[in-house]
Parts: structure tokens; sequence; C-alpha cells
């Protein structure tokens, strides 16, 4: 797959958005599994399940394939490395501490004599 063909980011942030992918994706983290074997876990149909394997595929974050009759997934690790790469770029400023800020805007406050908004 090229630069070109790969998945949208857009693809993957809108796979990751659901719960249920998510669930599916970390149950792909320990092994390859069947659909049904990813599906049973869950309280909806098979084919919701399926559609939600869509998604995933579509944003290539797993990959089928049949065997037999029974059709396998597998997780495709290397799909994270965008959204990684580009969520990293805002891991370089640290975490606001909302307890410090209030402490800072306060003392702001009552040094210039402004009653605090209450």
């Amino acid at each position: 797959m090229s630069a070109s063909d790969a998945p949208s980011l857009d693809m993957v942030f809108t796979a990751l958005a659901d719960p249920t992918r998510r669930t599916i994706l970390a149950m792909l983290l320990e092994d390859d599994m069947a659909v049904t074997d990813v599906a049973e876990p869950f309280e909806m149909s098979l084919a919701a399940v399926s559609k939600h394997l869509g998604i995933l595929v579509a944003a290539g974050l797993i990959s089928q394939e049949k065997h037999g009759r029974v059709k396998w997934c597998k997780l495709e690790p290397d799909a994270l490395r965008e959204a990684s790469v580009w969520m990293q770029a805002f891991g370089q400023y640290d975490a606001l501490n909302l307890d410090a800020f209030e402490r800072f805007l306060v003392q702001e406050l009552s040094e210039s004599d402004v009653p605090p908004a209450s």
C-alpha cells in the first residue's frame, strides 16, 4: 500500500471513535481471531459486528483473510503510526494543571484589587 493509497487520518480517528471498535482492536492485540469469535462477547448481531469490522478494514487498522469457510481478522499495528505521529506533536506540551492555574488567577486578581467573580 503506497502513501497515496493509505487510509486517511480521518478514517483512522473515525474508526477509533467507537468503543466497540476499540474493544475489537484490543481483542485482536492478543491474537488473530475468527469473525464469529470477535462477535461472541458483544450483544449485537453478527451483521452489526461485521459492519464494525468493515470500518476497521477500511481504516487499515485490521485485515481479513478467508481460510476455508472461516474469515480471520488480524490487527495491522503499523496502521496507527500516522495517527500516533500526529498525536505526538501535542505531547510536547505539559498538561495544564488547573488547580495551579486557578491559584495563579486568584493571586493575580487579589493583587490587582479586582474582586474575583463568584
